[in-house]
């Protein structure tokens, strides 16, 4: 018997773009960085727009971010529960509210810029029951705030913040039903590259500018 997610398919999920990092390392908010002229929240969105149904961002301070896209921006959780793992529940809280017919939502940061066009294609393909939650890794290992997450857990995990447990993704996953999905390195004229490099620092974003003609023709 197919499950509602099965039937589903990729293109029906809500997609939300985590926007609500300190970016303490860069110096300044990293979505509103530019990348070849582009800022990071823009080519989020132009990379995961086509991926969902709907896309809307979660951010600590909405006003600040340097969107040109028209796309809902709504405010991540008070600042007492922290991390991916708030930004994440934020977007479930999100679409159970918004879009209540939808099983999963798909999530992706703001700061890895070259995340794969069929990233929300490959998750949802091991997405066999309605409680089954899938992440991206690839060569640089486990990128879990690259995920597709049941609305269901909303509750328990709203919960698991508001007791104290760990902030680590990857401490929530280990106790659920969670599917890892490797997606390979992209081939390039300057040689591999990972799709999920992640831009933290000033360096990074030298490096990311660096790659942007091999990735980007």
């Amino acid at each position: 018997m197919q499950t509602e997610t099965t039937l589903q398919g990729s293109k029906t999920f809500p997609g939300v773009i985590l926007a609500g990092g300190l970016s303490s390392r860069m110096g300044e908010n990293k979505a509103n960085v530019r990348l070849g002229g582009m800022t990071l929240i823009d080519r989020a969105i132009r990379r995961l727009g086509p991926q969902v149904s709907t896309l809307s961002i979660s951010a600590n301070e909405p006003l600040s971010l340097n969107c040109q896209s028209p796309v809902p921006i709504f405010s991540d959780l008070d600042d007492s529960r922290s991390g991916p793992l708030a930004g994440i529940l934020a977007a479930l809280l999100h679409t159970r509210v918004h879009h209540p017919n939808a099983t999963h939502v798909a999530t992706v940061p703001t700061d890895s810029p070259f995340f794969p066009l069929d990233l929300v294609a490959c998750l949802s393909a091991v997405i066999d029951h309605p409680d089954r939650t899938a992440v991206a890794a690839s060569s640089g290992g486990l990128h879990p705030v690259f995920g597709l997450w049941p609305v269901a857990l909303a509750d328990e995990l709203d919960e698991w913040l508001r007791g104290g447990r760990s902030l680590r993704l990857r401490a929530w996953l280990d106790g659920h039903s969670t599917r890892q999905v490797h997606f390979s390195d992209r081939q390039t004229p300057r040689g591999p590259f990972d799709p999920f490099f992640n831009i933290n620092t000033p360096d990074d974003l030298a490096v990311a500018e660096g790659w942007l003609e091999a990735l980007e023709p």
